[in-house]
């Protein structure tokens, strides 16, 4: 299938740059041809008339959607290994994920960060005269732009929080804090969202306590975590690739968080070195296109990769 079949589908939006540029020879050779290459993972088209398309992970890194020049080796292997752990927990929980059982050849340099995935638009609706996409995010604990949100007297998703809740606070139930998803994601109304999309937010709600008691029974805690729903070619919801993954979740292990060492084994720690560096206000002189130039110390990026394989080795079935 072409990338003209794809957005022929309205499974592609054509406000997404596509690229000329020649992929993997591994995979070019075989018919995957690469059509567009993202901040983390570049798409191939795929041999055949399925509908269908090849997700390669690389090592490069992006925070608070910068690209940056830094890649951490390994770490798209890692990512793509958890990614599959956490499809297939969702999978055993009765929910249907974009990512599909089918592999490439396993005798591929390139298989461990491959997966194939059913092409899939993401879910839209109506939400004030706006037509707009959406992240899921559930949260355990009051941390990060919440409790900042509460500080300040601000109630973003209308939940009604008290301001006299410490940080770190957990839910008895976790807090539903969906946003808008695009260039800069804007908080909506948690009760309006769950209105539009009851069955999908109950079926993500408990997927999330699901795999929250799984996690900490395996010596991990979850903070938090953003789901991003797709519709298939049969109008089906499903989830995205990202489940459940260092990329979409902040986990801390549990012998950490009960000492309040609140240090983070996921992408946290490449935001806060960035944040401390200014990348925010350094990538604004950025043109269309270019890598913002960042010096990370092995120090963080062995950090970042030996959480994502304590994340791998403790949450794996």
């Amino acid at each position: 299938m072409k990338i003209s079949d794809i957005v022929a589908l309205g499974l592609w939006p054509e406000s997404k740059k596509t690229t000329s540029k020649k992929g993997i020879t591994e995979l070019e050779g075989l018919g995957y041809n690469l059509f567009y290459i993202g901040k983390n993972a570049d798409l191939y088209t795929c041999p055949g008339e399925d509908a269908k398309v090849l997700l390669v992970r690389s090592d490069r890194c992006s925070v608070f959607d910068i690209p940056l020049n830094l890649e951490i080796d390994g770490k798209g292997v890692s990512q793509t290994a958890i990614s599959n752990n956490g499809a297939q927990f969702a999978k055993e929980s009765g929910i249907k994920t974009a990512i599909l059982s089918e592999k490439i050849d396993q005798s591929l340099s390139v298989a461990p960060r491959c997966q194939l995935m059913e092409l899939c638009k993401p879910l839209e609706a109506e939400i004030d005269g706006d037509v707009v996409q959406f992240e899921f995010i559930f949260r355990n604990y009051l941390t990060g732009s919440l409790f900042d949100a509460c500080q300040n007297g601000n109630d973003p998703y209308g939940l009604e929080l008290s301001s006299d809740l410490k940080q770190w606070h957990k839910f008895e139930t976790p807090l539903f804090t969906p946003t808008t998803k695009g260039i800069k994601d804007e908080p909506l109304n948690s009760a309006l969202v769950r209105e539009k999309f009851p069955e999908i937010i109950s079926s993500m709600e408990k997927l999330f306590k699901d795999f929250t008691a799984f996690a900490e029974e395996n010596g991990i805690v979850v903070v938090d975590t953003k789901f991003e729903i797709f519709i298939d070619a049969n109008g089906q919801w499903v989830l995205g690739d990202e489940v459940l993954t260092p990329e979409s979740s902040r986990f801390i292990s549990l012998e950490d968080f009960n000492n309040a060492n609140y240090i983070s084994m996921d992408k946290q720690i490449l935001r806060d070195f960035g944040k401390a560096n200014n990348w925010k206000e350094k990538s604004k002189e950025l043109k269309a296109g270019e890598k913002l130039e960042v010096d990370v110390p092995d120090s963080i990026k062995n950090t970042i990769l030996n959480g994502y394989t304590t994340i791998l080795n403790s949450l794996s079935k």
